[in-house]
């Protein structure tokens, strides 16, 4: 999951090398989206059955949230 995130990033940055604005945006697009839906519905399932919220949120945020 981490790995397929940063090869998208390095992906959208090698594009952005090549004047590429349109393959930047749309590899941006579908790399960071799907992230944050995995991260919201995440986040949902551990307000139900965990207590240590702040922390779990964190590592959400961090992307570390699939790990938990």
């Amino acid at each position: 999951f981490v790995s397929e995130t940063a090869a998208a990033l390095c992906l959208s940055v090698g594009y952005r090398a090549a004047g590429d604005r349109m393959w930047q945006g749309l590899t941006l697009l579908f790399a960071l989206v799907p992230c944050a839906l995995v991260q919201l519905s995440l986040v949902f399932i551990h307000r139900d059955v965990s207590r240590d919220r702040p922390l779990v949120l964190l590592l959400h945020l961090l992307q570390l949230g699939p790990l938990v």
